[in-house]
């Protein structure tokens, strides 16, 4: 109950935020745009390392979202979290990209799984982690693997994921539910 307050209040202060440098931006200040790019950088470029696996495009492609993101902001309403619709944005052109170009590849960014590394014996488990996750997500069907991406890698609730992607919410639970029944088969395997 404690965690679901402080996580509700945590998102009111985000929403309240980026609701200002919106409205900031609109009025004319591009250091209120730059604010909300420093925000959520790494978001959109970890999305564009998912796609395109090389930083070079990674970078270019997270410079096309945020270019799309501002010349579209007038229409952001606050009606979702701002990374919610910038999320949108961001899996749109991805997908657009994707279909134009079929050359999409995984996921390699280490340092989305979360967590301290404190220990040698715990970087090695962190590193072992990290590869039989990544093994595990290319055996997944694409519409299972990203919801399994937006969901644990970039924390993104159901709900979030659905408002993103345009995939109803059930469809998502669904989706990371039988994902990860497949991901402890073959994580099992690594045993």
């Amino acid at each position: 109950m404690k965690k679901t307050i402080s996580s509700s209040l945590e998102n009111l202060v985000i929403r309240k935020r980026d609701f200002y440098y919106v409205q900031e931006t609109l009025n004319g200040s591009s250091r209120a745009f730059s604010k909300l790019t420093g925000f959520y950088y790494k978001r959109i470029f970890a999305i564009g390392m998912r796609f395109f696996h090389n930083q070079a495009d990674a970078e270019d492609f997270a410079q096309n979202v945020f270019l799309k993101a501002y010349e579209k902001l007038s229409s952001f309403k606050g009606e979702s979290l701002f990374s919610t619709w910038l999320t949108r944005i961001a899996f749109t052109t991805a997908m657009n990209q994707k279909e134009r170009s079929h050359d999409a590849e995984t996921l390699s960014d280490e340092n989305l799984i979360p967590g301290k590394i404190k220990t040698p014996e715990e970087e090695m488990i962190y590193s072992a982690t990290v590869e039989a996750v990544k093994g595990s997500l290319e055996i997944l069907p694409e519409r299972y693997a990203e919801c399994v991406r937006l969901y644990f890698f970039n924390g993104m609730s159901h709900e979030e994921i659905s408002k993103a992607t345009g995939i109803p919410v059930n469809t998502i639970k669904s989706h990371i539910f039988r994902a990860k029944k497949i991901l402890g088969k073959k994580l099992e395997d690594y045993r």
